[in-house]
């Protein structure tokens, strides 16, 4: 009796991820039970295995859907809203007071279906949110079929989510309780920066981080300007600060961290935490240059993430690779620096490893979820193929993702979103433009 497949997909290329550098030819990625089986030659297939659904794609590559560390999804309404400002700036003048007249639970319902619909299109399976009003986050998320981790927000002051850090994690605590038996959805701890929690919160923080191995989520040394303001305050850079108290540990993600000398690096050795890499965001808002080829060099993971669409204005993980490898050459001065299968990893298998998912996701292995996605490679931008590898790092990618599964169901197929209503989604936002044009 031939062993029954729920759904193989052949492919021209299938890139695995591990094992390293591996790029499988004309072979099928099977699934069964919303699992991976396996990756076999195409060639006599059928005689092997009966195949409730096979699709064929030729001209296609298969890879693991991409990990997207860091962002605000809720943001995509508030797109293009301030460009153009230092971090400071755009901060206090403009997005802070955007956000405490109009953030409410339906605009961050809302917003998050945007950015969901924009990762999936994209080919992102998989994202890390930063924002207030986490449960609606959560819910749009859960019902998109798309994978996420929440970092619900905790700051010295009140917000319209909540009165302060008690709060927060009240708040936050309550809905790791609501999502624990959803394997998509995982509940993390979100102090906003050093410079907006103090020391109490982040000891209870490390304590509940601990208590319930749930991730713990920062931003960290994104600008010179914070860093220095911190040594004047405390006596320390950040990063020691955050280490004294106990924040940092491998269940920490520090986003940004443009700001990095030889005293860090040795802390991030000794804690092993992981390093949440946005180009995009840095750039615009000019806050500096995370060094990725000295940190990866140390050894310590770094991963990738969009940050939120104020200040990106997108969120394809296929433009941040692009952009993180030119910017990782020069900044290093060596053009050997962060090569396309090291990139790749970054925005999966890192990104898996940073979340506390790589035993479920980030690389096409047998057992693991099959959060996989398609690309078509025959056009004009990207022929001829020599290195595909090199193809999907620098040849924007992003427009050619046809199909993306998250636990082998399909959400994009052929371009098109399977589980999103994507007029209505345009009409809500369309609401929101208005609301806020006539308010600015």
């Amino acid at each position: 009796m031939l062993q029954t497949i729920d759904l193989a997909v052949s492919a021209k290329w299938i890139i695995p991820i591990i094992p390293k550098q591996k790029c499988f030819e004309d072979c099928t990625l099977l699934i069964v039970n919303e699992k991976i089986h396996g990756i076999v030659p195409s060639d006599g297939i059928t005689e092997k295995y009966t195949i409730n659904q096979h699709i064929q794609l030729h001209d296609h590559v298969l890879m693991p859907g991409l990990v997207n560390c860091h962002g605000h999804s809720a943001m995509t309404l508030l797109r293009g809203f301030a460009d153009d400002h230092p971090l400071m700036t755009w901060l206090e003048k403009h997005i802070w007071p955007a956000e405490a007249q109009w953030v409410n639970s339906d605009f961050v319902k809302d917003g998050a279906e945007l950015a969901i619909a924009e990762m999936l299109l994209a080919g992102t399976t998989c994202f890390s949110d930063m924002y207030f009003f986490p449960e609606a986050t959560a819910k749009a998320a859960f019902d998109s079929g798309i994978r996420a981790q929440l970092a619900f927000p905790i700051m010295d002051f009140p917000c319209a989510w909540g009165s302060g850090p008690d709060n927060y994690i009240e708040k936050g605590l309550k809905l790791h309780d609501n999502y624990r038996a959803i394997d998509r959805i995982s509940i993390g701890f979100g102090p906003h920066a050093p410079y907006t929690v103090s020391d109490a919160p982040l000891e209870r923080i490390v304590t509940l981080s601990q208590e319930l191995q749930a991730p713990v989520q920062i931003h960290a040394h994104e600008t010179a300007f914070e860093v220095r303001q911190a040594i004047e305050q405390t006596g320390m850079r950040p990063l020691k600060r955050l280490a004294d108290i106990g924040l940092i540990s491998p269940l920490t993600q520090l986003v940004h961290m443009t700001q990095i000398n030889d005293d860090d690096i040795a802390l991030l050795q000794k804690h092993n935490p992981h390093v949440i890499h946005c180009p995009h965001s840095n750039l615009k808002l000019a806050s500096g240059f995370c060094p990725v080829d000295k940190l990866q060099k140390a050894d310590i993971n770094v991963a990738i993430g969009t940050d939120g669409a104020a200040s990106n204005n997108g969120l394809s993980l296929f433009d941040e690779l692009r952009t993180a490898a030119m910017l990782s050459k020069a900044v290093a001065n060596d053009a050997s620096s962060l090569h396309a299968f090291d990139a790749l990893e970054m925005a999966t298998i890192n990104g898996a490893t940073a979340l506390g998912l790589s035993d479920q996701i980030g690389s096409l292995e047998a057992g693991k979820q099959a959060d996989f996605i398609a690309i078509q490679t025959h056009h004009l931008q990207q022929a001829p193929t020599y290195n595909i590898a090199s193809q999907l790092v620098y040849t924007n990618m992003q427009s050619r993702v046809s199909h993306v599964w998250v636990n082998g169901k399909c959400l994009v197929n052929d371009h098109t979103l399977q589980t999103l209503d994507i007029q209505r989604t345009m009409a809500n936002v369309t609401q929101w433009q208005t609301k806020l044009s006539q308010g600015a």
